[in-house]
């Protein structure tokens, strides 16, 4: 049988508020353990990134001193390719610069024999009296105002020091006087290095070329003429 509330005991009112309550508390406790635990896993994601971060940039510069020190040198490796690169490189280039050398210095010694060969007729045609010029000093000359037997300026100072361009240059006029021949000779200063071949003219203005040594003496008609 139900009774209204204003007849329910009073002791079975007072149990039924109490479980009431206790319920309510649990609820809030329920709710804040939640909260709480919500609240620390934010806190531990946060913390997890921030050291998630510490970490990526503490790799970054790592990564960045790596590379750093890579930029400041090479390995063994690396050097010994080089050097063997440099040095495949010199094995073929210094033979052909060598030859290349001997040629250009070979045809300046020709040039030098023809320029003589001219500067031998002219001076002939200048000084009848004289014949051809005693040797490259007479056909030189510094003071050419105006120019003399023993400083024609005929040939350039270079020349006429008896050096130029890897050949010892000579020439000595004979006979008369006046002189009526002549014979001019060009030899490599270091053979096989500045040159492979002498050179040498006389009167008749051919230019002649041997493998050896050539003097005024042995300049002749024998020695092969240059095609």
């Amino acid at each position: 049988m139900l009774m209204p509330p204003e007849y329910v005991p009073v002791q079975v009112q007072t149990r039924a508020d109490a479980r009431w309550n206790l319920a309510r508390r649990s609820q809030r406790r329920i709710a804040d353990a939640r909260s709480t635990i919500t609240k620390l896993y934010k806190v531990k994601t946060r913390c997890k990134c921030q050291k998630g971060e510490s970490v990526l940039k503490s790799l970054e510069r790592e990564l960045e001193f790596s590379n750093t020190g890579r930029e400041k040198g090479f390995s063994l490796i690396e050097l010994l390719i080089v050097v063997a690169i440099i040095l495949i490189i010199a094995a073929i280039a210094i033979p052909n610069l060598l030859r290349a050398r001997i040629a250009a210095n070979e045809s300046s010694a020709v040039a030098s024999i023809r320029t003589i060969n001219t500067a031998m007729i002219s001076y002939n045609s200048a000084y009848p009296t004289v014949g051809y010029s005693a040797n490259l000093t007479a056909l030189g000359g510094t003071s050419c105002t105006p120019p003399t037997s023993t400083g024609a300026c005929l040939i350039d100072t270079q020349l006429a020091s008896g050096t130029k361009s890897g050949y010892s240059f000579n020439a000595v006029g004979s006979g008369g006087p006046p002189a009526g021949s002549y014979t001019a000779v060009a030899n490599p200063l270091t053979p096989n290095q500045t040159g492979n071949r002498s050179f040498c003219s006389f009167a008749d203005a051919v230019l002649r070329y041997s493998t050896a040594s050539l003097t005024t003496t042995t300049c002749t008609s024998s020695v092969s003429p240059l095609q």
